[in-house]
């Protein structure tokens, strides 16, 4: 028999606000990949990587995009000596609502030299269009010649 639905609408309504502020031993983090068995490899603000763990109350209720955001919490496993860095204890289901809170991630300046970067994934480069030469005369919107014209 399923879980009673009272639990799910009591997890959802959970995700959908935000906290105030986050509780010591809390840290935003963006969801990088789903290692399996509901583990998952997180990437801190200050780039250092973890490995924390989907609790059951998410479990197949709510599910957790690779690029998404979670709130995890790092101080639920130092008493344990094992590879795991923290545990989930939120799931960031609205962007916009997260995004007005002090301690959301501070966003990036995007600029020209950004967009031309040899950092950047070549196929989100911006390539210049060739130049068009007068000489050539354009065949746009014309019929292919025939054999016979020739």
């Amino acid at each position: 028999m399923g879980r009673p639905k009272r639990d799910f609408l009591a997890t959802a309504k959970e995700t959908l606000n935000p906290p105030a502020t986050l509780d010591e031993g809390h840290a935003l983090a963006r969801v990088k990949k789903a290692e399996g068995n509901n583990l998952y490899s997180v990437e801190l603000a200050s780039n250092e990587s973890l490995l924390v763990e989907l609790p059951a109350r998410f479990r197949s209720q709510i599910w957790i995009k690779r690029g998404g955001f979670v709130v995890i919490d790092t101080s639920a496993f130092n008493d344990r000596e094992n590879k795991l860095g923290g545990e989930i204890v939120n799931v960031v289901v609205d962007n916009k609502e997260w995004q007005k809170r002090s301690y959301w991630y501070a966003r990036p300046v995007i600029t020209q030299q950004w967009l031309n970067s040899r950092y950047r994934p070549r196929e989100f480069r911006k390539l210049p269009f060739p130049e068009d030469s007068g000489d050539e005369e354009s065949t746009v919107g014309k019929m292919p010649p025939s054999e016979d014209s020739e």
